[in-house]
């Protein structure tokens, strides 16, 4: 299953607010808490657990290098290294799940154009003259 990157997302929060994330960002600063705070943070835990993912690879890359040693001691470093590395790749599924599927409900509301005026109701017409039952003389 793919999922979308922080960069993939910063695009999305971008279209979907109309404004770069950095201004956005600094927007929302301003503001009490709210959507895009939410989509923001979001966003920020994503990346740092895209940033975590690549320093633990890159951690066990220097680790499992063709030219080292691998012994006792090496061998908890590894797992350990693993253990970190699953982590962060879950806690970035679960960012991007979550943040796919809260974008994915919002929409970009289009600027609103004068509406044209809504008509009246139509004036009911008046009664029928009521006919007498009384008889004329």
């Amino acid at each position: 299953m793919s999922h979308l990157t922080s960069t993939e997302i910063a695009g999305r929060i971008e279209d979907l607010y109309g404004a770069p994330l950095a201004d956005l960002a600094a927007h929302a600063q301003d503001q009490p808490p709210g959507m895009l705070s939410a989509l923001l943070g979001m966003h920020d835990d994503l990346a740092l657990a895209e940033r975590s993912i690549d320093v633990h690879r890159d951690h066990l890359a220097r680790l499992l290098h063709p030219e080292r040693q691998i012994g006792r001691h090496q061998v908890s470093h590894l797992l350990d290294g693993s253990r970190r590395l699953a982590e962060a790749v879950a806690v970035r599924d679960v960012q991007a799940k979550s943040v796919a599927a809260v974008l994915q409900s919002l929409a970009r509301v289009p600027a609103s154009a004068p509406s044209p005026p809504t008509p009246s109701p139509p004036v009911p017409a008046p009664p029928p003259p009521v006919q007498s039952t009384a008889h004329s003389r």
